[in-house]
């Protein structure tokens, strides 16, 4: 063998030090989209179009991959002519980072299947399951399975929402939660995350969701489910520059899992 030619064992060796490592950074780390902007930087050049509506953000790259990102009803100010780089202590710029990751991520896996969260998980084998921000198509399939589920959303107000201030408690007795993508952006990702119990199951919701091999070496991080759509479609800027939502422009994209 040459000198520091590495055999198929030390090579091995070598990848699983290296998966380790990078384990461990990401459980040390800060939060999510720090490390993102780490490795693939926002360019403003890589950017065909930005819209900005009432309920989410949309980027269009010139290559037409597309990323969303919710606004969770901020009042999102951007001016990508101004901004050749994103500071993350702004919520403005999270926000459309978050929608920019996306469009430069989300097409790099090989989804398997177009599958419902509820179609892929059995819920009804799992016990003390917590909701973080309010699904309510995927609540009603509770409700029609019978299955108990605690709802917690800072954004909305339902009888179904359990109050905030038990949300720490019962996320230290949970053996599922179903989260939102949105915790991401907001700052509340680590946090939520750190305050489960090490055997319990987290599963990433909705098209915020950053869908990178990266996100699932987060403590107790299972499965993400987002959304996918063909390159070059107009039609999910344009709804979303009409103030529409997840139920708008959703049909015209693919939901997905890793």
């Amino acid at each position: 063998m040459q000198a520091g030619i590495p055999t198929a064992r030390e090579a091995m060796s070598l990848a699983i030090a290296s998966q380790d490592q990078i384990i461990l950074k990401m459980q040390n780390m800060t939060e999510p989209l720090i490390h993102f902007n780490k490795i693939y930087p926002f360019d403003k050049n890589q950017i065909g179009q930005l819209v900005i509506g009432e309920k989410y953000v949309g980027i269009m790259l010139k290559n037409g991959q597309t990323g969303v990102c919710s606004t969770l009803k901020n009042d999102v100010v951007f001016d990508i002519g101004n901004k050749p780089n994103i500071d993350l202590n702004d919520l403005n710029h999270r926000i459309v980072y978050n929608a920019y990751i996306n469009a430069i991520l989300n097409y790099h896996n090989s989804y398997k299947a177009n599958k419902d969260i509820f179609d892929a998980i059995e819920f009804s084998q799992k016990n003390n399951i917590v909701m973080i921000g309010y699904f309510r198509p995927l609540v009603k399939k509770f409700a029609e399975e019978k299955i108990p589920i605690n709802i917690f959303d800072l954004y909305e107000q339902d009888h179904n929402i359990q109050p905030v201030s038990q949300q720490k408690q019962a996320l230290k007795e949970a053996g599922t939660v179903i989260l939102t993508s949105t915790s991401i952006f907001n700052n509340t990702f680590k946090d939520i995350v750190q305050q489960t119990k090490h055997d319990c199951d987290i599963y990433l919701l909705g098209p915020s969701s950053i869908l990178h091999p990266h996100m699932l070496t987060f403590r107790n991080i299972k499965n993400i489910f987002g959304a996918v759509f063909k390159k070059n479609d107009p039609r999910i800027l344009e709804a979303i520059e009409n103030g529409n939502g997840t139920q708008t422009f959703l049909p015209f994209g693919t939901k997905v899992c890793i």
